[in-house]
């Protein structure tokens, strides 16, 4: 027995030195000198910026690809065949099947058409008038991705806006189904920080603001509406529609005769198997809002003076007005591509996937986004992390699938479509690791060593093994961490999250020089971008050679 006992003893101390090896071979693996290498070429006047489907972005791929492939990691990407030649052919050479490192896939990019049209019809069916408006003169549109065009009921909504928690909801007891909706844009009391509103509202962190305004769209739609009227009491809207414009244009870092042209010009989405119409958007100018509410007993601004000291919704249908709208609209299809490599491990089928988005705002007018932050500096830590694995020189528990996502800057599509094939391929991912952003420093961070992770809130030992490696590597970094649900962002997790696969996600700091050329290597803060790095690896091996991060805090409880 005690010869029994011992042996096991022996057998577990050897595992632990055998386990603690292997993390220190792929730990020094991650090197300053690498990853300055590495982030040098991505974020280079070479790559243009690396905007989804341009020259640049394609060399992007192919260097990261040629870099898996260096490393040892196998491809994960489409099937392809092999092409022989008429005498091979002749030989008896027949077309072989293989993957690839790329996963194509296309996207439709659309912007508004030169024919648009807005009406605001008033009185009773028989003896109606209608006032027919002019593009960009009163009103500009947001168009779906194909034209529409119709005719609805006007309903006011005031915000469009919902807050279940709180017990505010602008949409509740409405029949929005074939009817335009009417809403301010904003949240009750945005305007008034002192107000009651406000206070009970405000949101409460930087992303927040972009979600209230993407969800009330969404939820318009579900709702049943046609079409939305924007109103904005803050601001003229007429002065980004005018024809001419006021010399010199002064931005950031140029003055020119005009503006430099903007990558959000345009939109982009999957075609998807349906049509996926969304709601036109008309954002409209104040002679329209007032055509509107002619005859009404409505007023938006002493509404929102009212709602920001009692927030109470106060939604109502306009009788006897509608609006008769037709939209067109200009697209093409653009190719675009993920770059995915893969780890095979001892459960073949069971994955974990390390991913960042490679592309970035683009060229436009001469001038050059190359985003050595956002995100070649992720996209780095992707590539770094695969290289470490391999130097381990251990086939991992889990399989790990290392991934360069394209589309991100236009709606996280390269991950929503690997998301989507994944589940219809029955793929069983369990994690996913999102490195976005993870080179900079905030300007309020003097210690220069701040970050950020989120993670999912179920999942609580994920931060748990972060402070243990910290400590244990002594590494320096000051770690915020922000767990929910399902942790939600611009970021490429969202999609992995949305399907209750567990996520955390590094993010260094926002800074000034976010979606601005000035985002250069110059600004890098290496050491801080090392250490995510090295801690991303950690976890990511830990996870995928164990189970016991996967414990819940509900199995916790128990």
């Amino acid at each position: 027995m005690k010869k029994i006992t011992a042996l096991l003893f022996l057998f577990f101390a050897c595992t632990a030195l055998f386990a603690q090896v292997e993390e220190q071979k792929g730990l020094e693996a991650i090197t300053i000198e690498s990853i300055k290498g590495q982030l040098g070429f991505l974020a280079s006047d070479w790559t243009e910026g690396r905007a989804v489907g341009t020259k640049g972005a394609y060399m992007a791929a192919d260097y990261i690809a040629a870099m898996f492939q260096t490393y040892g990691v196998k491809p994960f990407g489409d099937q392809v065949y092999s092409r022989p030649t008429r005498a091979e052919l002749m030989a008896g050479i027949r077309p072989t099947a293989s993957k690839s490192y790329f996963q194509n896939f296309s996207l439709i990019e659309y912007e508004p058409g030169d024919e648009q049209q807005l009406s605001v019809i008033s009185g009773k069916t028989g003896s109606e008038s209608s006032i027919e408006f002019n593009f960009k003169t009163d009103f500009y549109v947001n168009t779906g991705s194909v034209g529409q065009s119709g005719k609805g009921g006007l309903v006011f909504l005031g915000y469009g806006f919902q807050d279940e928690e709180k017990g505010y909801d602008d949409l509740k007891k409405v029949d929005l189904k074939g009817k335009i909706a009417v809403v301010l844009s904003g949240f009750p009391g945005h305007r008034d920080s002192a107000s009651v509103a406000f206070k009970k509202f405000v949101p409460k962190d930087r992303y927040a603001v972009s979600r209230i305004r993407g969800r009330k769209y969404e939820n318009l739609e579900k709702a049943g509406a046609i079409a939305v009227i924007r109103v904005r009491l803050d601001i003229d809207p007429t002065q980004t529609w005018a024809s001419n414009q006021i010399y010199p244009v002064k931005g950031n870092y140029y003055e020119a005769d005009q503006a430099l042209n903007n990558y959000y010009s345009t939109r982009m989405m999957m075609p998807g198997k349906e049509v996926g119409v969304s709601l036109p958007v008309f954002s409209i100018t104040q002679r329209v809002a007032n055509a509107i509410i002619a005859g009404t007993n409505v007023d938006f601004e002493k509404f929102e003076k009212e709602v920001a000291a009692n927030p109470v919704p106060k939604s109502v249908e306009l009788s006897e007005k509608s609006i008769a709208f037709k939209t067109t609209v200009k697209s093409e299809i653009v190719k675009a591509r993920n770059v995915v490599g893969f780890i095979e491990g001892e459960k073949k089928d069971e994955f974990i996937v390390v991913g960042g988005h490679y592309d970035h705002l683009g060229k436009h007018d001469g001038w050059i986004w190359n985003g050595a932050d956002d995100n070649a500096s992720g996209t780095v830590g992707v590539m770094t992390l695969a290289k470490a694995f391999m130097a381990t020189g251990k086939k991992p528990e889990r399989s790990v699938i290392f991934a360069a996502w394209t589309a991100e800057e236009r709606g996280l599509y390269g991950s929503r479509y690997f998301v989507e094939k994944a589940k219809e391929n029955d793929m069983n991912v369990v994690l996913n690791l999102n490195y976005d952003m993870i080179g900079r420093d905030a300007e309020s961070d003097s210690a220069k060593n701040k970050a950020g992770m989120s993670y999912t809130k179920a999942n609580y030992r994920i931060e748990e093994t972060t402070k243990q490696f910290i400590e244990k590597y002594k590494l320096n970094l000051d770690v915020s961490y922000r767990a929910s649900d399902r942790p939600r962002g611009g970021s490429d997790h969202t999609p992995f999250a949305a399907e209750n696969i567990p996520v955390f996600y590094f993010m260094a700091a926002m800074h000034p020089d976010y979606h601005q050329p000035s985002d250069e290597l110059n600004n890098i803060n290496w050491e801080k971008m090392l250490n995510i790095i090295k801690i991303g690896f950690l976890n990511t091996w830990q996870f995928a050679n164990s189970d016991d991060w996967m414990k819940t805090d509900a199995e916790a409880e128990k």
